[in-house]
């Protein structure tokens, strides 16, 4: 059987507040831990009105603290944002309220736009530096610190488990080469999955952390009862993509939207949500168990793009029900009428 994840965002809804996303979070990771999921991780993002989860150490901190069995952690922390001395002293901090429960996840992009980057104190360069930042941040949780005379306090020696976060071949061949578990970012960048989880797994070397590839891959998540309820969901989560991407700040209605959707801008925001499980819990059961043959995942994140708190819940809901949190490997492709998920566009 193949594990289950979360990947969540902390997403606020249209008319409320930041402290209703948190609660919310908590809430779906209760649900999560109740349903057998195996992790709950949060992502970092930045100047996004409709992402709380910028702080990302804090709320990973709530809700570690509101759960009790389920690993909790960052899906993950732009680490090229940060100094590997702080991230591993928050790290740190949160392995010692939460012994192991933690984990860490590293990405290399600003989860921002170019000026929210530059707000950030960022430069472009910045990502030359993150073979090296992972490198020091894992000395410091190791207890091999690489920079003489400095140790992380609270973090020195707690080795909060590390992975590599990525959507391209340079975030599978640094994983590859550190020995280090990898988790492709296809819920919302696509294009190359196939490629990058053979890149990982071809040119992987073993360490003594970790002697087999680990490949995490990630999915959008829309599960309902009924096929045409997921499918309503689904044109939900496409219009506030749309509305997010390609209108910021403007108020159209939704017929307005769904013409923008059909022009190429529109094309564009569908294909972030390529993989995407969507239909009853019979056929996202079915997809998910193509997406980890095809890929040879360890591991499968899903992402609840749902707009509405209790279709999150339900979709992470239906979906457990028949496996505990996770999904049955398939023999090579799924084939006939419950692999058929009407809307995924690469069903």
């Amino acid at each position: 059987m193949i594990p289950l994840s979360i990947l969540d965002l902390a997403p606020i809804a249209e008319g409320g507040s930041a402290a209703q996303a948190f609660a919310n979070s908590l809430d779906l990771a209760q649900h999560a831990e109740r349903w057998g999921y195996h992790r709950f991780w949060l992502a970092e993002h930045h100047s996004m009105p409709g992402v709380a989860s910028a702080a990302t150490s804090i709320v990973i901190a709530h809700v570690a603290a509101g759960t009790t069995a389920i690993r909790v952690g960052a899906g993950g922390i732009m680490l090229p944002n940060h100094s590997p001395l702080v991230i591993a002293e928050q790290f740190g901090t949160l392995a010692a309220l939460h012994p192991g429960r933690i984990d860490l996840g590293l990405g290399r992009a600003p989860g921002s736009d170019q000026v929210t980057m530059r707000a950030l104190r960022r430069t472009p360069q910045s990502a030359d530096t993150f073979p090296q930042d992972v490198l020091e941040l894992n000395g410091y949780l190791t207890g091999q610190t690489r920079v003489s005379g400095v140790h992380a306090t609270p973090g020195d020696g707690s080795r909060v488990p590390l992975y590599i976060l990525g959507s391209s071949l340079f975030g599978a061949q640094l994983a590859a080469t550190l020995g280090l578990p990898y988790a492709f970012a296809s819920h919302f960048a696509p294009a190359a999955l196939d490629v990058a989880a053979a890149t990982y797994r071809s040119e992987y070397r073993p360490s003594d952390s970790h002697p087999e590839p680990y490949l995490i891959v990630a999915a959008n998540l829309i599960a309902a009862q009924s096929q045409e309820e997921a499918e309503t969901q689904y044109q939900a989560a496409l219009r506030w993509r749309a509305r997010r991407f390609l209108t910021p700040g403007r108020e159209l209605s939704d017929a307005d939207v769904d013409a923008l959707l059909e022009l190429p801008g529109g094309e564009q925001v569908r294909d972030m949500m390529r993989y995407s499980a969507i239909g009853t819990p019979g056929q996202v059961h079915a997809y998910l168990a193509e997406l980890a043959a095809r890929t040879r995942a360890d591991e499968l994140i899903l992402s609840p793009a749902a707009t509405r708190r209790e279709e999150r819940i339900r979709a992470v809901e239906l979906v457990a029900a028949p496996a505990g949190g996770q999904v049955a490997p398939a023999d090579g492709l799924v084939t006939g009428a419950d692999a058929q998920v009407a809307v995924a566009a690469d069903a």
